[in-house]
């Protein structure tokens, strides 16, 4: 998925996404694994906004994506706050050719947007090959609950003075997967017109289960499985699910 003409209005349809809290949960997760080393990889690093608040907290970034437009917004973003980060363009399921890193994150659900298992399994290895020895691996997804009771078959709206939006969503041809078509009204200020942009994005779960194994197979111990943002065992309406993983040193 590389977001198209949606990468302009991203920041402002995400801007109550709580960010801070991704940042609180990997700091918290360093300090009880007793990780040292502050190299941070954020993969599907989007328009930056996680990448830069873990530079403000001291942490040396390398943020990648697959999306040019995403990335160049990241970049100008990154250099109006004066910070220091390394973005690069590059499929998170075919992650070759950087050093190792402390940590590495997969946040904001974005694993869900790989559509075939043999893409995640792939993501799963290239992170442990970019991992230093107990280096942590940590990735949140939507929950199987929220896939097929909450996305499924519903329709979402939002309307604003500058921009506005439909947002469908349809069962996807794979097992527990939707299909999110969006169109989006946005305001030229320029012009006082509207645009349309039209988007269709398609993302997919599995089980708790499913993702442990593909990670253990790739060499990963798997330490804490929590949801919500909270340090508590997945309900069955659990909405997100939160997997925190370390590199065994010999796979």
């Amino acid at each position: 998925m590389s977001y198209g003409g949606f990468a302009n209005l991203y920041d402002t349809l995400m801007q109550d996404i709580p960010y801070d809290d991704w940042v609180s949960l990997v700091m918290k997760q360093l300090e009880t694994y007793q990780i040292t080393g502050g190299r941070l990889m954020d993969l599907a690093c989007g328009t930056g906004e996680l990448s830069i608040r873990f530079a403000q907290a001291g942490f040396d970034v390398t943020g990648i994506d697959l999306s040019g437009d995403m990335l160049a917004i990241a970049q100008s973003k990154t250099a109006d706050h004066n910070l220091s980060v390394q973005y690069f363009q590059q499929n998170m399921a075919e992650l070759e050719g950087f050093d190792e890193h402390d940590i590495i994150g997969i946040f904001c659900d974005s694993l869900n947007y790989l559509e075939k298992e043999s893409d995640i399994v792939s993501t799963f290895n290239g992170v442990f090959r970019h991992l230093r020895d107990d280096g942590l691996f940590i990735f949140d997804v939507h929950s199987l609950y929220k896939m097929n009771h909450i996305f499924m078959d519903e329709t979402f709206t939002m309307k604003d003075e500058n921009i506005s939006y439909i947002w469908d969503c349809f069962p996807g041809v794979e097992p527990d997967s939707v299909e999110h078509d969006l169109s989006f009204f946005a305001l030229d200020s320029s012009t006082g017109k509207y645009s349309r942009i039209d988007e269709l994005h398609f993302q997919r779960t599995f089980s708790v289960e499913r993702y442990s194994n593909w990670l253990e197979q790739a060499g990963f111990k798997v330490l804490e499985i929590s949801a919500d943002f909270e340090s508590k065992v997945p309900e069955p309406d659990s909405e997100r699910i939160f997997i925190t993983a370390r590199k065994s040193k010999a796979k």
